[in-house]
C-alpha cells in the first residue's frame, strides 16, 4: 500500500488493522474578504450558490487533509479511518475546518 489511506470507513477492504494509534486530527482556519462577503449576501438572498465560499471551504478542507497526513506520517501509520469533517464558524468571516479520525497500523488480509 502506497501512501497513507484516509477513509470515512470503520476498515480497509482487504486490510487488516494491527495497531490503533490514537486520534489525529488536522485543521485549517479560513477567512473571507469583505468584497465576497457582500456578493455571497447577495448570491443567497437571489438564490443563487456562492462560488467565492465554495472554493474557500475546499480549500479549507485540502489543508485540513494535508494537516492530518502530516500527523499520520510523524506516527508512521498507513491509513486513517473512521475520518470525519466538521465546519464551525469563528466569528465574522473564519471559518475552522476540522478533520479527525483514528490513526492505524494495516497489513494484508
Amino acid at each position: 500500500m502506497d501512501g497513507i489511506t484516509i477513509t470515512t470507513t470503520d476498515g480497509l477492504e482487504g486490510r487488516d488493522v494491527v495497531e490503533y494509534c490514537g486520534v489525529i486530527s488536522g485543521e485549517a482556519v479560513i477567512g473571507a474578504n469583505v468584497v465576497s462577503d457582500i456578493a455571497a449576501g447577495i448570491r443567497d438572498v437571489v438564490g443563487g450558490r456562492s462560488g467565492s465560499y465554495e472554493k474557500k471551504i475546499e480549500k479549507g478542507r485540502k489543508e485540513a487533509i494535508a494537516d492530518l497526513r502530516a500527523d499520520a506520517e510523524d506516527l508512521g501509520v498507513d491509513a486513517v479511518i473512521g475520518a470525519t469533517f466538521d465546519y464551525e464558524e469563528m466569528g465574522e468571516g473564519m471559518l475552522w475546518v476540522n478533520l479527525s479520525g483514528t490513526a492505524v497500523k494495516t497489513r494484508k488480509a
